[in-house]
């Protein structure tokens, strides 16, 4: 039996996407929610939240209510459910028992997939709330045919969490997941940065170096930040290298590739051709890291290679799961 029409929800550490069954994506913003100090209502959401994090205004209380990629303030995080929900203008929606399918990390625990699950119900209590293990969810999204059973081995590189997952039709056959992803890796440069030239760097500006220069070519190159210097409290430019970058990188890097390298020891032989032939897929915001692709498959052997449109693969499978739900076991009602 398919889903009843319904909303596909990726509520990520650092954006939320959310399809609509025969409509497609309405929504892509970031998990982020502003509160007014005083009456505690909710000013913004979303982009205008965002663009005002880390810039300390005095009337509005920033929150991201997302870590790890499961919920940590439940409050706020129903609270910008419901406020994504009526830009997407899901409250139009005429029907009496919708399905809700929400993507879900593979390690998460039992609490932490039901607030998730909360989460839903508090904007539409007779809602019917599934959960999907995020990698089955991109595996669909990449194009694998799961109604055949086909293998797949997909490494979702998010903001909060990393899953690394050898996928067989809807079940998954062997995860791991690691409590690390973009966010960290943003982090780790602010403290290099800061480390290194003394200069107070924006999560922005460590994003953009993390992109701009990556793994590839790490012993040379250099980009230009903008920060406040730690000493003189003042605004200040510097070079930062691409060596600084790479180093500062380098430890969860190396533990995303031990945990696809620890996974392909552990594969089932009938699984291992269709995996090869498949090659490792690199799926969220994180595949997009120059390098990371080539250092996975140069410690594999396997090729592995960025899905289309990476940011958008898990809700994209989720609502493919959605309409065509009927063969998947690997759903979890809640």
């Amino acid at each position: 039996m398919r889903f009843r029409a319904g909303v596909a929800i990726d509520l990520g550490t650092v954006n939320t996407l959310i399809c609509v069954a025969g409509r497609g994506l309405v929504l892509e913003e970031p998990s982020a929610i502003a509160l007014n100090r005083e009456t505690g209502g909710v000013a913004t959401v979303g982009q205008g939240a965002d663009a005002l994090a880390g810039k300390d205004p005095q009337d509005v209380e920033i929150l991201h209510p997302l870590r790890d990629g499961v919920i940590a303030d439940l409050d706020a995080a129903s609270a910008m459910l419901q406020a994504f929900l009526q830009l997407a203008g899901l409250r139009r929606l005429r029907l009496l028992r919708p399905s809700a399918l929400v993507c879900v990390p593979g390690g998460a625990t039992w609490v932490e997939r039901r607030s998730l699950a909360a989460a839903v119900h508090v904007i539409r209590p007779r809602c019917i709330v599934r959960l999907v293990d995020e990698p089955v969810a991109a595996a669909a999204g990449a194009g694998f045919d799961l109604a055949a059973g086909a293998g797949a081995f997909i490494v979702d590189v998010g903001g909060g969490t990393t899953e690394a997952a050898v996928v067989a039709g809807g079940h998954v056959v062997r995860a791991q997941s690691l409590r690390t992803g973009g966010n960290t890796m943003d982090e780790a440069i602010v403290r290099a940065v800061k480390a290194e030239y003394g200069l107070l760097l924006g999560r922005n500006a460590a994003r953009g170096l993390k992109m701009a220069l990556g793994l590839a070519d790490s012993a040379t190159g250099w980009v230009e930040a903008v920060g406040v210097d730690a000493a003189r409290r003042t605004p200040r430019a510097v070079q930062v290298s691409g060596r600084l970058v790479a180093a500062a990188l380098e430890p969860t890097v190396a533990a995303i590739v031990e945990s696809v390298q620890e996974m392909l020891s552990d594969i089932p032989p009938n699984l291992a051709e269709e995996v090869v032939r498949g090659k490792i897929r690199l799926a969220g915001g994180g595949a997009l890291l120059p390098g990371l692709s080539s250092r996975i498959e140069a410690a594999t052997g396997i090729p592995a290679l960025v899905v289309d449109d990476p940011l958008r693969c898990v809700v994209r499978g989720a609502a493919e799961i959605l309409e065509h739900g009927d063969w998947l076991a690997g759903t979890q009602a809640v």
